[in-house]
Formats: structure tokens, sequence, C-alpha cells
């Protein structure tokens, strides 16, 4: 009888432990399966994404250090610094413990439609509003114009206009704030690391479909998504191993932070994910949006505009994979 309730006992912990393990509590409190996430595999080919519910600044430290990789100095740390007045930028108290961390300088590029972000000078004075230049060195990638960087394998580009100053630094952690996007349907790593780290004229040949540096073409949609994948793909073609991508799931609005005056969010807030693969970093957000609550006008948004195509794109010129396995840090 001893036995029986031994063995009975060890067959429930086990259930336990199996039900603990294919689950995910977002940091509003919602329980996810893993069997519901599209793109989440037990291959163990897929590259590796880890997840963490609290949002905090000792919780972004631990997601990186989970990737287990050694940053070369000096390190870029890109955000995206956040259009006044009133923009969900990543707060500077938020990731100042992972920038000091690394020793990192924050980055960011001009923006091509106008702004407070457009010129150089608004765009310092910006970053001081928002706090940045409270915690690190913060640079204008683009203030003395640009570099390009090939594309190999792509269908639209052969190059990509990035910040004259992108090939200063060692290494990259592109700290992304998931969220909508009027023209993109989502913006997350891959957006970050095309567009984010583009030029200003680099983001207008992004925008264009690869057709132009001078005209901004809003018609090109599935062009303008396409060149997003292939200008990411050239970062981490040049990039190698020293680049890493984390996307923090707060404030999910369905407008970017280039907007200043987004909309509320509808989303409770889910947590952080990292990765070395950004298509499988953004991928897994999006999985989770799929099953959050109150996410209706978001997936509306990424449906509207093709945001998928991104990752169809990104996975079909090698980017990166849209399988991942999930590593719950929460655990």
């Amino acid at each position: 009888m001893k036995r029986i309730l031994i063995v009975a006992l060890a067959a429930v912990m086990m259930c336990c432990v199996s039900a603990f393990a294919d689950t995910l509590t977002t940091n509003g409190g919602q329980e996810i399966d893993y069997d519901s996430l599209p793109f989440c595999t037990k291959d163990e080919k897929a590259p590796v994404v880890y997840y963490i519910s609290e949002i905090s600044p000792q919780s972004l430290v631990k997601i990186y250090e989970a990737l287990e990789w050694t940053n070369t100095s000096p390190t870029a740390v890109k955000i995206a610094s956040g259009e006044p007045p009133a923009s969900n930028y990543l707060r500077p108290e938020l990731i100042e413990d992972l920038v000091k961390l690394v020793d990192g300088t924050i980055v960011e590029c001009n923006t091509a439609y106008g702004g407070q972000r457009a010129a150089t000078a608004e765009h310092y004075q910006v970053a001081e509003d928002h706090g940045y230049t409270d915690i690190a060195e913060f640079q204008v990638l683009d203030e003395y114009g640009s570099m390009e960087i090939p594309v190999t394998g792509g269908e639209r580009l052969t190059g990509n206009l990035v910040g004259a100053h992108f090939a200063d630094y060692g290494s990259y952690i592109v700290l992304s704030h998931f969220k909508g996007h009027e023209m993109a349907g989502y913006g997350g790593a891959i957006k970050n690391a095309s567009i984010g780290l583009a030029s200003a004229m680099g983001k207008v040949r992004i925008h264009s479909g690869g057709t132009s540096d001078t005209h901004w073409h809003d018609e090109l949609q599935t062009e303008f998504l396409e060149c997003m994948a292939e200008a990411a793909k050239s970062v981490r073609d040049y990039l190698g191993d020293r680049v890493v991508f984390i996307n923090v799931m707060n404030r999910i609005s369905i407008d970017c932070d280039c907007n200043g005056n987004p909309a509320e969010p509808d989303i409770h807030d889910i947590g952080i994910l990292a990765s070395t693969d950004p298509a499988a970093v953004d991928q897994a957000c999006l999985d989770l949006v799929g099953n959050a609550e109150g996410n209706e006008r978001l997936l509306r948004r990424v449906e509207n505009r093709m945001g998928l195509h991104t990752l169809e794109h990104a996975e079909k010129i090698g980017l990166g994979s849209r399988y991942y396995r999930l590593v719950n840090l929460d655990d």
C-alpha cells in the first residue's frame, strides 16, 4: 500500500512538473500553454528564445546573462529614443543596470519623417530630456552621415545605409520595445536592427522598397517589409556573433515609439524575451500577442500592414528562424 502511494505521489508530481514546464505566466498573470504558441518547438536545432515575466532592471540583466554572450567593447545599446511628448520608449531607469553592466553607449539614428528627432541637435536634446544622458553616453550614429554595408542574398537591396558611426562599436545589444507600428504592423528586433540602425537616408531607401534614397514611397508596402528584413540581415551578417536581441513587452500600444501620442495599450504587459536570433524573438513575441487578452486591435494592425511578411522574408533570405525553443527563466 505504501509503495502504491509513493508511486501515485510520484506520478502526480511528474504531472505537475510537466504542466508547469509546458506553460508560462505573463506579467499580467495570464497563463499561456506552449502548445498554443504556433512556432514554439522542442526541436533542439531551433534557436533558443529566453522569457521572463517580470519587467524590471534586475530581470533585464538576468535575461541578458542567460544568453551567455560576451560583449566586445565598445558596446552599443540600440534603443528607440522615443518621439515627444508621450511615446512609450523604454525608460532609462529600466535599462540603466544593463547599460552600465556592459559599459555601453546608447545609440540611435535620426528620423526621416520630421518630428523632434530628425535633426541631430534636437535629437540630442530629446535624449537628454528623456533621461538617457543621465545614465550613459548617447550617440546619434548618423550625426555625420551614412556608411554602406553590403546586403547578401537580398531581393530588394544590395547595400544598407547605416549611421556613419556604426562601425565604431565592437558589439551591439539591440534593445527593443515591442509594440505595434503604423506602417510595419509591429515593431521589434528586426525593425530596430533595420530602420532603427539606418541613417536618415537609409530609412528612405528601406521605406521606398530600395528604389530611392531621396523619395519616400508609402505605397510599396511589400517591398518595404522585405527591405526591412534585408537591412536587418546586413547588420547581422556584418556583426556575426557580436549582436544579441532583447524585446521588452510592456506598454504594448498599437502605435510605435515614433508616435508622440500613441494609443493606450489594450494588452497587459507580458514580459521580456531575448535571443541571438531576431526572427525567432519577434515570432515568439507575436505568438504571445496572439494569445493575449485584448489583442484584437494589435492583431488587426499586423494583418492590415501584412506584418508577418517581414518574418516570412527574413526566414526566406536566411536572417533567422521563425521556429524557436522557449526557455522560461521563471521556472
